[in-house]
């Protein structure tokens, strides 16, 4: 009879998590407005998804280019939906101000919980990221975190120990959907070590629906090199593989996931 009230117990202590944290995060999200507007661009030059070197260009170009910062913008953008609230009525701060603030919020850890409205960092003036990332690109770039600390993170490794172990990618697709199902969203870094045609990360917040009889699940992904619209990570069940979609740095198809940011020294 205890044993029956503890497990009791137990299923509704995981409802009051999961309903705190969707009602935390009861607006749903929106590419065209939870997502930055300007693009991470890449160190060289791609075409067909092979690098081609980059074109000469001026010192003035190079100090504008905003490079290397997939991780940091994967992860803003989900602190930003997590613990930030914007309030368009009110006057916008100015940029020294609007600075401390990002990077206030970029301090917060991602894997916490979603805060309530009442202790999310506010940013007047502006509706959503969207708004705010189009009128103040650069404070934001420059305040978001810096690019080559991703590069010495520990769950990066991961990449050179677990590249022959298919179940290991069998329990990133498991997270995954565990993940999206109770609400929330996995960053991911994408690798196919040892080729490095793809070295990258992106936020996937949702799935599309598959074909009936297919054994293909579809994922919908905010990829910070492509700020035009949502794309595309799939799982092959039958092949326990990872395929991310065909652009332009990315000749398209396998890839392993690693996630990111779902705790400690991820």
């Amino acid at each position: 009879m205890n044993r029956k009230r503890g497990r009791g117990g137990a299923w509704w202590v995981a409802w009051l998590v999961a309903f705190g944290t969707a009602s935390a995060m009861a607006q749903p999200f929106r590419f065209d407005r939870d997502t930055l507007s300007f693009a991470n661009s890449t160190v060289f030059e791609y075409r067909g998804g092979y690098a081609q070197g980059r074109t000469r260009t001026s010192e003035t170009e190079k100090t504008k280019r905003y490079t290397r910062r997939c991780f940091v913008m994967s992860r803003s953008v989900l602190q930003f939906y997590k613990f930030a609230r914007f309030d368009p009525g009110a006057a916008p701060l100015d940029d020294r101000a609007l600075a401390q603030r990002v990077r206030a919020l970029s301090r917060i850890q991602p894997w916490k919980p979603a805060l309530p409205k009442n202790k999310r960092t506010v940013f007047p003036g502006y509706a959503n990221l969207r708004q705010l990332s189009e009128a103040h690109a650069r404070v934001l770039q420059e305040n978001l975190g810096l690019g080559w600390p991703t590069y010495t993170r520990l769950g990066n490794y991961r990449m050179f120990f677990k590249q022959n172990d298919r179940g290991y990618q069998d329990k990133m697709h498991a997270v995954l959907d565990r993940t999206l199902e109770q609400g929330g969203f996995f960053v991911a870094y994408l690798s196919d070590y040892p080729h490095f045609r793809i070295n990258h990360s992106i936020l996937i917040y949702g799935r599309r629906l598959s074909r009936p009889g297919t054994d293909v699940e579809h994922y919908i992904t905010y990829d910070p090199n492509h700020p035009d619209g949502p794309r595309e990570l799939k799982w092959s069940n039958s092949l326990h593989v990872f395929n991310f979609q065909k652009d332009q740095e990315f000749p398209g198809g396998f890839t392993k996931v690693y996630q990111v940011y779902g705790k400690w020294l991820q």
